[in-house]
């Protein structure tokens, strides 16, 4: 029976899983992005984010702790070096999943899992967004539209009761 079992066991025993996500976490924090399946990804974001949350706190029992995981000195310091303090203000939600489409060989959907504070074009693209755009409409407010409007319709409706009187008076 699988009583409480929610987790994805990737097809993989135990020891064999906890390697593989054990390397996939220490090539992310090398590289900031990796490629792999939509599963692993999925795994792997579990398995990490928490390691991330311990680096917040640079203590040395949450090193001891992440380095239980990792067994990787070097990965290690970077997580708690230059990637702790990029995510420090922020409350969780470190990695990021694209879907990129499916592998050529087996049909697998894959994807690139990275973390969000190290993607240039995304935050390049957000800054420009928040730049003040420029628009070819008027510049003029609401209220003088309004204004202009109801002027136009004022002068609509003298103009049509001046010709309602010229064709009374003819």
């Amino acid at each position: 029976m699988r009583h409480n079992k929610k987790f994805n066991h990737l097809g993989r025993k135990k020891g064999h899983r906890k390697a593989l996500l054990t390397n996939m976490a220490i090539s992310l924090i090398e590289h900031k992005r990796i490629t792999t399946t939509i599963a692993k990804a999925k795994a792997l974001r579990v398995f990490l984010e928490p390691l991330v949350t311990k680096a917040k706190s640079n203590t040395m029992h949450s090193r001891r702790v992440v380095f239980r995981y990792l067994q990787n000195k070097e990965a290690v310091q970077k997580l708690f070096g230059e990637i702790a303090t990029k995510v420090a203000e922020r409350p969780g939600g470190y990695l990021r999943i694209f879907r990129i489409g499916f592998r050529q060989g087996d049909n697998a959907e894959m994807a690139i899992i990275e973390f969000v504070d190290y993607n240039e074009t995304l935050l390049n693209a957000a800054e420009t967004t928040t730049k003040k755009r420029r628009t070819r409409r008027s510049r003029r407010k609401a209220t003088d539209v309004a204004t202009d409007v109801v002027e136009n319709a004022e002068d609509a409706v003298d103009n049509a009761t001046d010709a309602v009187e010229e064709k009374a008076a003819e």
